[in-house]
């Protein structure tokens, strides 16, 4: 499947009646799991890199070509679309276009640019926004980086957390002129902001970091919600338990066999190809 291939599948999705939850992957392992399960798209958050990159919280130290890195071996390793969260695109307007360039390369179907200011600023306490003008300003440089008109460019706002339900729908309003392929919103709690946010555009919603019973769902737009990042937790909690169990000498957790190590590292085509060389 080619990364158009992807990022075609991804639109419809978007454009279908139903609400998809991506798989949340973190490595090329993690990535053939969730295609081995037949989810039909995966994420890949900033703080999901910034764990396995870094061994970091997600504080915006994660840079780029470290992101970029790690997509192009998901990407390499499974053909599950693949959505990115490109956070505020690692800069200005100018790295944003950079930030295009180089995940549309590495393969991603969609990515989110935001609007939150990050780095948080020295001096604060809590999350801000850049101004409207700046965050219509960097959904325009996506666009205009993009050349796969397949790509999809998700325009991702924390206003409804931080500055309130209108502020959020105005610049939904702005960021879905621009041509924006879909709306991310976090901090949404309630049917009533949903409903607000729906109104301001007729674009795909994707929703993170929300609370509250929010209805019908797909009567209101949403198209895919996330469910949180357990697996990347998951992970290192086994690999502590393992690890801990070597050292004291006691039971070891149960433990993948060998036929499912042979199938998620793809045993099987690699003899063939090496047999082939030959």
């Amino acid at each position: 499947m080619t990364f158009t291939d992807r990022r075609l599948t991804f639109r419809r999705l978007l454009g279908g009646p139903t609400v998809i939850h991506p798989a949340s992957v973190f490595d090329p392992i993690s990535a053939r799991i969730a295609q081995d399960l037949g989810c039909v798209c995966a994420i890949l958050a900033g703080s999901v890199a910034s764990l396995a990159v870094l061994g970091a919280p997600d504080n915006a130290t994660l840079t780029l070509s470290e992101f970029e890195g790690l997509i192009t071996r998901i990407t390499r390793a499974a053909s599950i679309p693949l959505l990115v969260d490109a956070d505020h695109g690692y800069g200005n307007a100018l790295s944003v276009q950079r930030t295009v360039i180089e995940l549309e390369r590495a393969g991603v179907a969609a990515l989110t640019i935001e609007d939150t200011a990050l780095p948080q600023p020295f001096g604060t306490s809590r999350p801000s926004l850049v101004s409207r003008a700046e965050g219509l300003g960097k959904i325009r440089a996506a666009l205009a980086a993009r050349t796969d008109p397949g790509l999809v460019i998700i325009a991702r706002t924390s206003a409804c957390a931080i500055e309130g339900v209108q502020e959020a729908a105005a610049r939904a309003a702005l960021y879905a002129e621009a041509g924006a392929d879909a709306l991310f919103f976090t901090g949404v709690s309630t049917t009533v902001q949903l409903a607000a946010l729906h109104a301001a555009s007729s674009l795909p919603i994707v929703l993170g970091g929300s609370s509250g019973a929010l209805g019908n769902l797909a009567e209101q737009g949403v198209r895919l919600t996330l469910r949180g990042h357990q697996p990347i937790h998951a992970a290192y909690a086994a690999v502590f338990e393992t690890m801990r169990a070597l050292e004291a000498g006691t039971s070891l957790p149960v433990l993948p066999d060998a036929a499912f190590m042979a199938r998620v590292t793809r045993a099987e085509s690699h003899a063939k190809a090496e047999q082939d060389d030959l």
